[in-house]
């Protein structure tokens, strides 16, 4: 009995890697221990091969024709994979891009803004695309703009440095920053800026102060034998 709709493939295809026996080409081309190519040969003449040299057979190829197979230990070769992945994704981040966006006219406290998110940015490992747009007869003084960019630059310098000289495309500037590697980049300043501000008066805990409990005077609160220490119905009047 055919079923209505095909198997459904397992979702970590990209990452199997048969071995061995589990190999379904008849000739495969082999890649011998010390990196050298041994030709195509015949799939049972390379497992023969594998078990000489004490060794397994690795598809690293399926795709090809014939496929491609290594003669290498098959847990080295997982590990040399594994650190492979570790190393491309230590880089992913320098592959995003973040826009910041000026003016000619922004604020200094604008430009303040701007300048701590591209920091977020560079020690995220990001690239920073810088922007300043000319709007109406602020063509007029490109260098206004020229300025900005500068300002901008030299704030960000312990943070990023800048792929290319700024240049007038069109109507605005366009500019491209880099993230410095970590072993030259300054510290981000987030860490210190967020830290509460404490004064020397204010220095105690208030968990470890000692705490003054107000009670009433032993003559409000006399307790009397087999009655509560503050007994609401003390001060109640029943008339007989």
């Amino acid at each position: 009995m055919s079923r209505p709709f095909p198997p459904r493939k397992p979702s970590n295809t990209g990452s199997f890697v048969r071995v061995n026996g589990k190999i379904r080409a008849r000739e495969v081309r082999v890649i011998g221990v010390d990196g050298r190519q041994l030709g195509i040969i015949s799939l049972g003449d390379a497992l023969t091969l594998a078990r000489t040299n004490g060794v397994d057979l690795v598809e690293i190829a399926p795709n090809a024709s014939p496929p491609v197979c290594r003669l290498v230990d098959f847990g080295k070769f997982r590990y040399e994979q594994a650190k492979r992945e570790k190393e491309s994704k230590k880089h992913q981040h320098a592959n995003r891009v973040k826009e910041v966006q000026l003016s000619p006219k922004i604020d200094p406290h604008d430009l303040g803004v701007k300048v701590g998110h591209a920091v977020n940015f560079l020690c995220e490992d990001m690239k920073v695309k810088v922007t300043l747009k000319f709007r109406g007869r602020e063509m007029a003084h490109t260098e206004f703009g020229f300025q900005v960019i500068r300002q901008f630059l030299e704030r960000i310098a312990p943070y990023g440095h800048p792929d290319f000289e700024p240049k007038l495309i069109g109507r605005g500037i366009n500019l491209m920053i880099s993230p410095l590697p970590r072993n030259k980049r300054a510290k981000h300043p987030g860490g210190d800026s967020l830290a509460p501000q404490i004064s020397d008066e204010d220095d105690q805990d208030e968990s470890t102060a000692p705490v003054q409990i107000e009670r009433d005077s032993p003559d409000d609160t006399e307790a009397k034998p087999g009655a509560f220490a503050n007994n609401p119905f003390a001060q109640l009047e029943i008339n007989k």
